[in-house]
């Protein structure tokens, strides 16, 4: 199968809220952000950028094979981050762009691809996955989105509640069966760089404020976002010192 050309570019904070230092924190001996350039790598981008904020992030990528784009470090959020990112590669606003978090280090590759695929059929100004919630506990953890999808692929809703709420299961304490109803959202993203320089100018959205999600901005707007599922497992990614040590275990797992 031939897949589109595109390139990956990475948003690397240091100063992150909840795990500071994120991108350099030690999994398996090397830094975060080392194990997120390796995934991007493998997926065949024609080019892996990380937008880093800070130069000690440029260091512990030197030699992987990556570009590294030295980026502001007041940055709003990632979108702004790798809009800056596009301005220093020099992209043309034609460019296909897949912004993977700098968290993500189990990204797999057949996923980085996928949601280039579906940005470059054109149906829609962004692109995203999902994939179905296996557990109650996920369903209801605030730090775990979730997206509506209407039948025309696209998004409907994203949100931190477990969504759509299913009026009669969840009157019942403890009758939550997780069927395939609710779909968890991967926090990975792809688009044209001209999207994603309008992106960044767009003002930030009222339920984007509420939330705190950022794609929201882009509903609200009126652009749609395409939504496919995961073509493999994509476990999530690393925001708090407990998920850094559930990723040191699937590490340790897979290592034997």
């Amino acid at each position: 199968m031939t897949h589109p050309d595109f390139v990956v570019a990475i948003p690397a904070r240091y100063a992150a809220t909840r795990l500071p230092g994120k991108p350099l924190r030690l999994l398996g001996g090397e830094p975060l952000v080392l194990h997120v350039a390796r995934r991007a790598l493998a997926a065949g981008a024609r080019e892996v950028w990380v937008a880093a904020d800070d130069p000690r992030i440029a260091d512990a990528l030197e030699g992987c094979g990556v570009r590294v784009a030295m980026t502001r470090a007041d940055h709003q959020s990632g979108t702004d981050r790798l809009a800056e990112c596009a301005d220093i590669a020099g992209w043309a606003d034609d460019t296909l762009v897949v912004n993977l978090q700098g968290d993500e280090p189990f990204a797999p590759a057949a996923g980085i691809r996928r949601v280039a695929e579906l940005a470059a059929d054109g149906h829609a100004a962004m692109a995203t996955l999902a994939e179905p919630v296996d557990a109650p506990a996920v369903l209801f953890d605030p730090n775990t989105v979730k997206v509506v999808v209407a039948d025309t692929g696209h998004a409907l809703y994203f949100s931190r509640a477990p969504i759509p709420w299913h009026r009669d299961a969840f009157a019942r304490e403890g009758t939550v069966a997780v069927s395939g109803e609710w779909l968890r959202h991967i926090g990975i993203y792809a688009y044209r760089a001209g999207f994603l320089r309008r992106f960044s100018r767009m003002p930030p959205g009222r339920l984007e404020q509420i939330e705190s999600l950022e794609q929201l901005r882009v509903l609200e707007a009126g652009w749609p976002i395409a939504v496919g599922l995961a073509p493999e497992a994509f476990p999530q990614g690393v925001d708090t010192p407990e998920d850094l040590a559930r990723a040191e275990a699937i590490l340790e797992a897979a290592r034997g």
